[in-house]
């Protein structure tokens, strides 16, 4: 029977936070709202290392991160804040630097000015700002440094780190009732309780609430979930996502995008953050490729050019197409600082490379650009197809290297300004 109403594509619920500015020198940046969401990250260098630091701030701005997190526990660290912003100003690295407080933020952000004026947020986490008569008075001098000089707050709770009188509180409260709720419902509300008690906080203090950004960081998948629902049931700040610790490798990529993405399709989340263990060797910058992938499969950001590729099969026994494959994304991966700016758009291309004659001459013509390969069996030659049409067959051992070049050529030609003419 034939229906009436085509299929409906799927999209993302529009997302109703409001906005919070970023705000360092004549820069800002927008997150909430109807901003794109962000991808942040964070360096694990010793942030004393001035250079270090500056140089992998610079990885992880290159990489596609348009927000950086620096540990600033010492009054060393904070001293090296404002030397790391004025490096990256000198390399062109224009992406704002967070620090992150716990403990003694209160005592850092008032004995160090230039730290305090050299960030773009602070990080404060509820837990770790001081027990008993303490917490609201060393919480409050956070707050009147980000008043003083015009800075975002992430709010951000944690659960290895709650602040332990409100859930003893909110324990005591659950004895009393009938049924009482389980452990793990009331880890939620003392995690939410805390964020959100805290935002109120700040505002009563004088931060404007479109200062405010808030966390509520846990380690399971569903456990995040289930807070943020209700996080963002309950208020309309900007949030911010993320497994506070997700893993290493295959677990740890898994476990982001699955909580990450659930979230991000109903609507909530407005920064995220992929918090992975690197492996022995492995750069930084992979938690930030994670994220951008996330983004870009739900079709709510572009970052590079995506490549579709073929997973392999009994037709397929040359790993020509792998190795094709793997040196087409580096190549589009490693361009895009460049081409970003250069080529407008070029970050939405599509590209193919395909092993056999199955689907391989479907899906190229699909893309923007796409190339078959030959399979076992197969003629020894690989047709190219542009912009849906095939235009050219490639053969013999060159057949890598020639098409990058029409790749790039492609590029160019699509993307590029119009040549000037001359009179």
């Amino acid at each position: 029977m034939q229906k009436d109403l085509p299929i409906a594509m799927a999209s993302a619920l529009p997302r109703r936070s409001r906005q919070a500015q970023i705000v360092w020198g004549s820069r800002c940046v927008t997150v909430g709202g109807d901003a794109p969401v962000r991808v942040q990250s964070m360096t694990n260098t010793d942030t004393v290392d001035v250079i270090g630091t500056a140089i992998q701030v610079k990885e992880l701005a290159l990489a596609g991160s348009e927000l950086v997190r620096l540990t600033v526990n010492t009054p060393e660290a904070a001293q090296a804040v404002a030397p790391i912003r004025e490096q990256l100003d000198r390399m062109g690295i224009d992406v704002p630097l967070i620090g992150d407080f716990h403990y003694n933020g209160h005592r850092l952000l008032t004995d160090y000015p230039e730290c305090a004026q050299a960030l773009s947020k602070y990080r404060i986490n509820p837990g770790n700002v001081g027990k008993g008569d303490k917490h609201d008075r060393q919480f409050g001098i956070m707050i009147e440094a980000a008043i003083r000089w015009n800075k975002a707050v992430r709010i951000g709770v944690n659960w290895g780190s709650l602040d332990q009188e409100l859930l003893a509180d909110l324990m005591d409260q659950n004895s009393r009732r009938n049924p009482p709720w389980g452990a793990k419902p009331v880890m939620y509300e003392a995690l939410i309780t805390s964020a959100l008690d805290s935002a109120q906080q700040a505002v009563d203090l004088g931060l404007n609430p479109d200062q405010i950004i808030l966390s509520c960081k846990v380690s399971g998948v569903q456990d995040l979930i289930s807070v943020y629902r209700e996080l963002a049931r309950r208020s309309s700040y900007a949030l911010h996502l993320g497994l506070t610790e997700a893993g290493m490798g295959t677990k740890g990529a898994v476990a982001s995008a699955a909580a990450l993405s659930i979230l991000l399709q109903e609507g909530i989340g407005d920064t995220i953050r992929v918090s992975l263990t690197p492996q022995p060797g492995e750069s930084r910058t992979q938690e930030v490729v994670i994220a951008s992938e996330i983004l870009q499969a739900l079709e709510l950001r572009s970052f590079v050019p995506s490549v579709t590729a073929c997973p392999g099969c009994g037709r397929t026994t040359s790993t020509t197409f792998q190795e094709l494959t793997q040196q087409i994304e580096g190549f589009l991966r490693a361009q895009m600082p460049v081409w970003r700016t250069k080529y407008p758009g070029v970050e939405k291309m599509k590209v193919a490379v395909m092993g056999c004659i199955v689907n391989g001459p479907g899906e190229s013509k699909q893309a923007d650009i796409g190339i078959s390969l030959p399979g076992t069996g197969e003629a020894p030659a690989a047709p190219v197809f542009i912009d849906g049409e095939k235009r050219m067959t490639l053969r013999g051992d060159a057949i890598a290297q020639e098409f990058q070049v029409i790749v790039e050529n492609y590029v160019e030609k699509r993307f590029g300004a119009p040549a000037a003419v001359t009179p």
